[in-house]
């Protein structure tokens, strides 16, 4: 019996996945998908599943990132603390007092991210905000020489979240780690399951790239060995549906849908494209919000660039809280997206993907 939404969602978000240390990952996808789609990857670790249709062409590309936000051990104190460095975007006001598990060869050590208390700062310190570089890792360790050689610990080791999936008192609401991007490879899973005794007139890329938060690099490396004819990024979108947001400008409520993005700094989307995923959503009557982003960027800035160009738009699920140690999603715009993306991939032709690139 196939896995509802939320068992693949949390098998996704409790796997660790830092940047360059994908494999949780992408065990759950192989397993997933085991039997149902053609394996392949490039030589940085992004993990290609290819899904014929009734035609060789287009070339569809589904691209969600494997990778979550982490940090990297630099060094251990000789009084056994942990001294780190992050990988990817993290805002330091979100860090302090937060669990974390240190991956080493030996197994999980847990710890805990610390700073000097409030109790010994000045009262200028107390209100600066408190730079990564100041903080640490608590394992408990007596000394250098404990977490070292006793717990396994070494510099280069890497740190994950430790965070739980869970569900809300809205059953529809879940909460757990790294749904950016998490959400949108469960996606892409999803609908090459759903499409598995399906037609569609196309050939079908789900493709798990890696290290999107420190550089979009897997996404490019893909893109050379798959070279398709047109992409869509699911992402999990930060929302802003926040105490004191304005109406006019929130772009990502959660419970309204996808959110379709229309621009960021990295890539200004095919219009035809763009026409074509709106005509779509309102075809089927699913919900759907649009985005004009003046800051961040997706594996769509690789994918796009891509040789001469590839038709690109990103599809997000809102999640309030991205770049923490726990997010929030609706599961009701997770599955409009799901079903918005079914649709797509049934209408995405030799003959309508031609059409995008027609100037």
């Amino acid at each position: 019996m196939p896995l509802a939404a939320k068992d693949i969602l949390e098998q996704l978000s409790n796997a660790a996945g830092t940047p360059g240390k994908e494999e949780e990952v992408r065990a759950v996808v192989r397993k997933q998908l085991a039997g149902r789609v053609e394996f392949s990857h490039d030589g940085l670790g992004s993990l290609i599943c290819r899904k014929p249709g009734s035609q060789a062409a287009p070339k569809v590309m589904l691209a969600g990132h494997l990778d979550e936000l982490g940090f990297i051990v630099r060094y251990i104190t000789r009084e056994g603390f942990i001294k780190f460095h992050p990988l990817g975007g993290w805002w330091a006001h979100t860090l302090l007092a937060q669990p974390v598990m240190i991956k080493t060869i030996q197994g999980g050590v847990p710890g805990v991210i610390g700073a000097k208390p409030a109790h010994h700062l000045k009262e200028s310190e107390r209100k600066n905000l408190l730079d990564i570089e100041a903080m640490f890792i608590d394992v408990g360790a007596k000394d250098k020489e404990e977490a070292r050689d006793s717990f396994g610990i070494e510099p280069g080791d890497h740190i994950v979240p430790r965070t739980s999936f869970a569900t809300l008192r809205n059953p529809r609401l879940v909460s757990g780690k790294a749904f950016d991007d998490r959400a949108g490879v469960a996606l892409w899973v999803e609908v090459l399951r759903n499409l598995a005794q399906e037609e569609h007139p196309n050939t079908i890329y789900g493709v798990g790239t890696v290290q999107e938060e420190i550089g979009i690099r897997g996404a490019e490396t893909a893109a050379e060995l798959i070279n398709p004819d047109v992409a869509i990024v699911l992402e999990g979108a930060p929302a802003d549906d926040l105490p004191d947001s304005r109406d006019d400008e929130t772009q990502g409520r959660l419970g309204l849908g996808p959110q379709i993005r229309l621009f960021d700094p990295t890539m200004l989307p095919n219009r035809k494209l763009v026409q074509f995923v709106l005509e779509t959503a309102q075809t089927c009557h699913l919900p759907y919000q649009v985005a004009v982003r003046v800051s961040g960027g997706t594996d769509a800035k690789a994918i796009h660039l891509h040789r001469t160009g590839i038709p690109t738009i990103v599809l997000g699920v809102p999640i309030r809280y991205a770049h923490s140690h726990v997010g929030l999603l609706s599961l009701d715009d997770y599955e409009h997206t799901r079903e918005l993306l079914i649709a797509l991939l049934k209408r995405l032709d030799k003959k309508t993907v031609a059409a995008f690139t027609e100037f």
